[in-house]
């Protein structure tokens, strides 16, 4: 019996070491719902087989930190389900246990958003899948070092092989940085963190009307 490519890659996330203020929130017995919660993410993807990999910047605390799935938020995982068939009741999906009293991520609330609006289904990542904190503050964000971001390259290079991606999108700078670092090109487009959502929507629907498939 072959390997199992995206129980393969998951170990690999689960395996990848961190430095002192980033939290690998696959690793270990205690995070096996997220893990769960991702293998079951990717498997609907490769069903949906994109061909467009967009790439963020890093997990946050209030999102897939807590989820596990990129770029979703607690409300997206127990919700009615999105536009595209997935999370909602009858999915699969789990919240941890020790999942933290927080608000919902806006910026994942967002990404679903547009993307309905758009109708456009691509496989979401981060240039650094892990979640970079302040010190000693876990329930905190900041953006990921050139080393955690360098760390991270290999993770999304051999998801795009396992999705066959022909094209990857950058989503903010640090992605573009990533891209640039693997020696390739990407077409790039606004963060939708921050007030970011019409320029993020409107880079993607550009990039769509000049020929972007998913």
């Amino acid at each position: 019996m072959g390997t199992d490519p995206v129980r393969a890659f998951v170990e690999q996330l689960a395996a990848t070491g961190t430095g002192p203020d980033s939290t690998n929130f696959f690793a270990g017995p205690d995070n096996a719902v997220r893990r769960r919660n991702l293998e079951l993410y990717l498997r609907q993807m490769l069903e949906r087989a994109p061909r467009v990999l967009l790439l963020g910047e890093a997990p946050g605390f209030r999102g897939m930190r807590i989820t596990g799935v990129p770029f979703t938020n607690t409300a997206i995982l127990q919700g009615r389900g999105n536009h595209f068939g997935l999370f909602g009741p009858g999915q699969g999906y789990a919240l941890p246990a020790d999942a933290p009293p927080v608000a919902p991520e806006p910026t994942a609330t967002v990404m679903w958003e547009v993307l309905a609006e758009l109708d456009f289904l691509p496989l979401l990542w981060s240039a650094y899948p892990l979640h970079p904190h302040r010190p000693d503050r876990p329930l905190s964000n900041r953006t990921p070092s050139a080393a955690e971001v360098l760390a991270g390259q290999p993770l999304w290079l051999a998801l795009a092989r396992l999705f066959a991606v022909q094209v990857v999108v950058a989503v903010g700078n640090v992605a573009g940085r990533s891209v640039r670092a693997a020696g390739l090109e990407a077409p790039k487009v606004r963060h939708p963190a921050h007030g970011g959502k019409a320029r993020f929507r409107q880079g993607l629907q550009e990039l769509l009307a000049a020929g972007l498939n998913g």
